[in-house]
């Protein structure tokens, strides 16, 4: 006879990590010589302005350069050949996007001074979508062709990356005030419009959450379904960064959740791979989707290895014996018989959180299986005091 009364006292707690949403930029060109051949090994120094921040990146054989993850902002570049300033331009504003273009022509540099203020009036075209007198002069119809192009092409980005910034927080909004249904909606539409890693990346974890959380108000078929685009976004997102410990957690907890319990131990282990040091949260986490959803075995042997984990998560000894009191017997005369290691479970929990969030509840547990126990637990390392004779 199974001893069920004692079992409800479990409460289980998931750990979940997302991404941020990240606004980062790119600024790529071309250096070319005064002889007009693309110059290898040019150092491109790219100076932040508007607040502290300094970068550099090398040209490679074929003059070309880029620097990618520069966060939002205005930057001050030049170009320097043996230590040498050969050329420079200032207030350069990224945007989300393309690379923005900044060359460097050191044939034309050396003729004007190396003033770079061409360059600088380019970047002004850009920002403001406006192309100078003064700058359409110095251009030929072919670069006055590409100028408009490109500033069509931001202008097309900016309106983009709007659209996106407004799906995402409308998502965002709906999944803090748990309406799922807006939130997946709303999130789908950024995933279509996300068109950078890092934003993908931000887009598609809170979209499987979403679908996650969803799923709770399912069920059969349309359970399934629900649980099924979780799963697949979540894999969309580890595409994108699969050593991340906390996206294996989230997706092996999804996978759970949709009763896919070997697929979901090995996400785990591959978490606790990842980082050892979250190896008994990540037990932990695996261990109370498989007791939620009735898999007491499995959870047994999840919080074993939450136990065993460096350092060890004392949750999981309350857990764990909470799952060994169900298998508990019940005598004629009432008593219950617990099976070998319950007691030291609810022991080991006290000892390691005497003032833990299931303090109390181990010590009733230690009660009703008819075991003594001390109100304060003391470190068994401690040195005993000396008594004077």
């Amino acid at each position: 006879m199974k001893y069920r009364t004692l079992a409800s006292s479990f409460a289980g707690l998931l750990f979940l990590s997302f991404t941020s949403f990240a606004q980062i930029t790119a600024i790529e060109g071309v250096v070319k010589g005064p002889d007009g051949k693309p110059v290898q090994g040019a150092m491109i120094m790219i100076v932040r302005t508007d607040i502290k921040g300094n970068y550099k990146v090398k040209t490679d054989k074929k003059g070309h350069y880029i620097y990618n993850g520069l966060p939002l902002g205005t930057y001050d570049l030049s170009c320097q050949i043996d230590g040498k300033d050969m050329d420079k331009t200032s207030g350069v504003r990224t945007h989300p996007g393309d690379p923005i273009p900044v060359d460097f022509d050191l044939s034309k540099a050396a003729q004007s001074g190396g003033g770079g203020g061409k360059q600088t009036a380019m970047q002004d075209a850009l920002a403001t979508g406006q192309i100078s007198k003064d700058l359409e002069r110095q251009l030929s119809p072919e670069q006055k062709k590409q100028l408009e192009e490109q500033i069509k092409k931001r202008e097309g980005d900016i309106k983009k990356n709007a659209a996106l910034n407004e799906a995402y927080n409308a998502g965002k909004t709906a999944l803090d005030a748990g309406q799922f249904d807006a939130a997946v909606e709303n999130f789908t539409k950024a995933a279509d419009l996300a068109d950078t890693d890092n934003n993908k990346l931000a887009v598609y974890s809170n979209l499987a959450d979403a679908y996650a959380k969803l799923a709770k108000s399912k069920t059969g078929a349309d359970f399934d379904a629900t649980m099924q685009k979780c799963v697949e976004t979540y894999g969309k997102a580890l595409a994108l960064k699969p050593d991340d410990a906390g996206m294996h957690n989230n997706y092996g907890l999804a996978l759970a959740q949709a009763k896919k319990f070997a697929e979901a131990q090995a996400e785990l282990e591959k978490a606790a791979q990842l980082e050892p040091a979250g190896a008994g949260k990540y037990y932990y986490n695996l261990g109370a989707t498989e007791i939620n959803n009735g898999q007491n075995e499995p959870a047994a042997e999840a919080f074993k290895k939450a136990m065993e984990a460096v350092p060890p998560y004392p949750d999981a000894y309350y857990q764990y014996g909470v799952t060994l009191v169900s298998k508990a017997a019940i005598g004629a005369d009432g008593k219950v018989t617990p099976v070998p290691g319950t007691v030291d479970a609810f022991q080991k929990y006290l000892e390691m959180a005497p003032n833990g969030q299931f303090a109390q509840q181990a010590k009733d547990m230690l009660t009703t299986l008819g075991t003594s126990i001390e109100t304060q637990y003391k470190n068994p390392d401690a040195a005993k005091k000396k008594t004077k004779k």
